[in-house]
């Protein structure tokens, strides 16, 4: 039998660690994915829908060589999110994206994940000024990309829905 396997980088953080997802972190994720805070990325979705966002997170990483992280936080050692870089079928390039899981929200982990992603991108993928497709009306995603420096470049659309196509600073490669 062959194995496949895909090289996906640590980073650590002062609170966090990026890791590659692991079956433990299933749960976690399917409880984000099938409650109403999965609205603004295509949910709330169904165990078998969150299953299949889940294993082809895995495809993403062999596939194409980058993907999302785990989001750890260091001190519960608990799965607190996912931040990373997609491009699936029908992106137009690289988009930088993130989400918190239920009780890790409102303490900085999103910023502090997602300025490290987008760090990384640069540093091992070439992936130097990545975009953020975001919903209007998530306020809070918005104003997490302002934070991080990006500005509307224009409105877009994702999966159907409207969206306004953020721009992240260029990052060093």
């Amino acid at each position: 039998m062959t194995l496949i396997s895909a090289e996906i980088p640590v980073i650590e953080t002062g609170r966090l660690i990026l890791r590659e997802p692991r079956m433990a972190d299933f749960e976690a994720h399917a409880a984000f994915l099938t409650s109403g805070r999965a609205q603004f990325v295509g949910g709330p979705l169904d165990r078998a829908q969150a299953w299949r966002g889940f294993s082809s997170g895995f495809g993403h990483w062999i596939l194409l060589g980058f993907g999302m992280w785990t989001i750890e936080e260091k001190a519960t050692r608990q799965p607190a999110g996912r931040v990373g870089i997609l491009n699936p079928e029908g992106w137009p390039e690289p988009e930088l994206g993130w989400h918190v899981y239920d009780g890790f929200e409102g303490r900085g982990i999103a910023y502090e994940a997602a300025l490290a992603a987008r760090s990384a991108a640069g540093t091992h993928f070439g992936i130097t000024a990545p975009i953020s497709f975001i919903v209007p009306e998530n306020t809070r995603s918005r104003r997490l990309a302002e934070r991080l420096g990006a500005t509307i470049e224009r409105e877009g659309e994702v999966l159907g829905q409207p969206c306004l196509v953020y721009r992240h600073p260029r990052e060093a490669s």
